[in-house]
């Protein structure tokens, strides 16, 4: 394991710039179907207060983890935090015990991008996607 790296980001990535939006995340080594890639940490705040910060910005680094609680993870270090939106992702995001979580999908081999599918997100389908992905339902 890479000493740099926190202990929960269990593989190698790099952020730069993407095809799909601003900066991604790449795999930097081989990461096999459903092992845990890394987590995002941030801020704990509000529900109520993540949807005020989120109100009408278009790059929105805010998960929901509870009905009460949410990250703000903008000002964060993890890499994963830059995880695109794809409709055909390699990845899941999932909320365990209050943290922000991402499995592989399957195998993603090194200098492919991760990505996750956002779901519901703050933008209510006003914003276009950029995913590229066969079947893309065109708006997050």
């Amino acid at each position: 394991m890479n000493p740099a790296r926190p202990a929960y980001q269990k593989f190698d990535v790099a952020v730069r710039k993407s095809a799909i939006d601003g900066f991604g995340v790449f795999a930097a080594e081989d990461i096999p179907p459903q092992k845990k890639i890394g987590e995002i940490r941030g801020e704990s705040i509000s529900v109520a207060e993540g949807r005020r910060r989120a109100e009408g910005r278009q790059r929105i680094m805010i998960v929901e983890v509870s009905s009460r609680k949410a990250i703000d993870a903008s000002q964060s270090e993890d890499p994963m935090r830059f995880t695109n939106h794809c409709c055909k992702p390699n990845a899941r995001l999932t909320i365990r015990d209050g943290r922000i979580e991402f499995y592989a999908l399957r195998a993603i081999g090194p200098g492919e991008e991760i990505t996750v599918n956002y779901g519901e997100t703050h933008h209510a389908g006003t914003l276009a996607c950029r995913c590229g992905a066969p079947g893309c339902i065109g708006w997050l």
